[in-house]
């Protein structure tokens, strides 16, 4: 489980917070969805988790230990993250990049094992891969490649995935293909903590949406709980409503267009 209590973060030349005290748990087995518009503090929180970021008050757990107690190397162990941007310094190929997950595992001096290779292949297996792997990553779509970065998380065999914003660039097939894998490692029992804009599909597959706003959590719970019209409309400053997917009953947000009419 990943826990942020009471996170107060602070860029440097700024005197309001990015994260204002933000508390609010990922839980093992379920897809936690934060959600908010630009500005809100949503990639902020995974600075922090990665101590890009200091926390200037407040904590955050992994599995009950606090953060600052763990190292780099025990905490990648515990929890995989995928970034927003991130491109390798060379081209490799996918196999060699899904064992860069391994790194934690192995650290400065250990070869890789016959187990090491088991959980590459596990993992590209997993992430439906495999078929790429002796390709160049520089050959890959943008499916494909966030497909690949997944699978070098899951590489790392930790108990939890943290992404940002995975969908950005991806259709609408490669979108739900995507969705559907996190909904399997949710069911598989791992803890899903997702940064997402994509407020349908996240209504869609998660079990609880944190929404932000000017860095505080103005809502917190299942979707048909948070996606309420009147509450989106002032956080994203726009007219909207709020329908049911005919598929399977989640809320669906759909925007309006601002009258022209004096």
């Amino acid at each position: 489980m990943i826990r942020f209590e009471d996170v107060v973060v602070r860029y440097p030349g700024t005197t309001v917070p990015a994260l204002a005290g933000v508390s609010f748990d990922a839980v093992a087995g379920k897809i936690t969805a934060v959600a908010g518009p630009n500005g809100s503090g949503k990639s902020t929180l995974i600075r922090a988790l990665i101590r890009r970021q200091p926390i200037e008050r407040g904590s955050i757990y992994i599995d009950g230990d606090d953060l600052n107690s763990l190292s780099t190397q025990e905490t990648a162990k515990r929890i995989a993250v995928t970034p927003q941007r991130e491109e390798p310094a060379f081209p490799m190929t996918v196999d060699e990049y899904v064992a860069l997950g391994r790194f934690p595992r192995l650290g400065l001096w250990r070869s890789p094992d016959a187990a090491d290779h088991n959980a590459v292949v596990a993992a590209m297996q997993k992430a439906g891969v495999a078929m790429f792997a002796s390709r160049r990553t520089d050959t890959l779509s943008g499916g494909e490649w966030q497909r690949v970065r997944i699978a070098r998380a899951l590489a790392q065999e930790a108990r939890a995935i943290v992404l940002d914003e995975p969908t950005t660039f991806l259709d609408l097939a490669h979108e739900m293909s995507l969705f559907e894998l996190l909904h399997s490692l949710a069911e598989d029992g791992m803890a899903v903590l997702l940064i997402s804009h994509q407020l349908n599909l996240v209504a869609r597959f998660a079990d609880t949406i944190v929404l932000l706003h000017h860095g505080n959590v103005v809502a917190t719970g299942a979707p048909a709980d948070v996606m309420q019209a009147s509450l989106l409309e002032r956080v994203y400053e726009w007219p909207l409503v709020i329908s049911r997917d005919p598929a399977v009953g989640a809320p669906s947000l759909v925007p309006l267009r601002r009258s022209t009419t004096p």
